[in-house]
């Protein structure tokens, strides 16, 4: 399998980084993840650090390429939020640790991807977005149903507010997961949390992401970098982790 990959974790204005992110590659299969601690609530690094390590450690324990990666995504996802809810029963459950995530798996020509809560993954070939994750969030049905804009989205009040994550309730979470997508050769993946694409268009994304001759690292700093500018003062831990297909 050959690919280009690189991921970025920045701090923006905030005094913690709670989000973790991997770019996890092997030789038949390779992981995109990332995970945005609730900085809401109590250890929001927490939840983001044991839910990286509960899909890290089941994604390398796993035969590759995997069998189902469908059922590889639900079940990760749901020990994930096990695990997550676990290290928050002492709390009142509006304090418990919590987190948002995106996952996209490639392997043999294919991708599936998963989310909860807001971070997203993107699909991109030759400069277009192919498809993108629809966030668990309030503002995201408002924009669906067109009773906002793409720029309102941005403003909103209610902008941060998510309907579903890991952790919290012990209730399994609304995950959202697609079925297989068959990938050309240099199409792009991209998994990332909303301090990145808050501040940006699905336009700019994919121009930077698909830029002749830059590379994907080059690509995710400047993205990064142009997202905390915009945000200013209130600027999110921004982190992504993107692939580019190059073919077996």
């Amino acid at each position: 399998m050959k690919v280009e990959y690189a991921d970025i974790s920045l701090l923006g204005a905030r005094e913690e980084n709670q989000d973790r992110v991997t770019a996890a590659v092997a030789e038949h299969a390779a992981l995109l993840l990332v995970v945005d601690g609730m900085g809401g609530h109590a250890d929001g690094a927490r939840a983001a650090e044991v839910t990286q390590r509960v899909l890290l450690e089941s994604f390398w324990h796993t035969p590759q390429p995997l069998f189902d990666p469908l059922g590889f995504l639900h079940m990760t996802l749901g020990r994930a939020h096990e695990e997550v809810v676990r290290i928050g029963t002492h709390l009142p459950l509006e304090q418990r640790p919590r987190a948002t995530c995106a996952v996209c798996l490639v392997q043999q020509r294919s991708a599936w991807w998963a989310h909860v809560g807001d971070s997203r993954v993107y699909h991109m070939r030759h400069g277009a977005l192919i498809a993108r994750t629809r966030d668990h969030s309030h503002v995201e049905l408002l924009l669906r149903e067109g009773l906002i804009t793409v720029e309102q989205v941005q403003m909103h009040p209610m902008r941060n507010f998510v309907e579903s994550c890991l952790g919290g309730d012990p209730i399994l979470p609304e995950m959202s997961i697609t079925e297989r997508q068959e990938i050309e050769s240099g199409d792009v993946f991209l998994a990332c949390t909303d301090g990145l694409w808050g501040a940006l268009r699905d336009t700019e994304m994919a121009d930077r992401l698909e830029a002749p001759g830059a590379g994907l690292r080059e690509a995710l700093l400047a993205l990064g970098e142009l997202s905390i500018a915009r945000g200013g003062a209130g600027s999110d831990n921004t982190s992504a982790a993107a692939l580019r297909w190059l073919g077996d």
